[in-house]
């Protein structure tokens, strides 16, 4: 049975940290990640449920669709 708090979970999981480019996750890595724990969504649920809920991450995707790359982003450092 799906719960709830393993949505966060598998969004953490999903992060992969690059010392080039810092902390990012994509949706597709986010879906596998929820799949793993039987959480079955699309990639526009996954990207809704990032914009909604995520407010650290910023969209850097360089293509059109939904299959998005988000990149942890902090308004205090320039």
């Amino acid at each position: 049975m799906a719960r709830r708090y393993e949505i966060d979970a598998a969004f953490q999981q999903a992060v992969k940290i690059n010392p080039r480019t810092g902390r990012t996750v994509t949706t597709r890595d986010f879906t596998t990640e929820l799949a793993k724990v039987n959480w079955h969504w699309t990639l526009a649920e996954a990207n809704r449920w990032i914009e909604h809920h995520v407010d650290q991450f910023k969209d850097i995707s360089t293509q059109e669709g939904d299959d998005r790359t988000f990149m942890l982003f902090n308004p205090n450092v320039r």
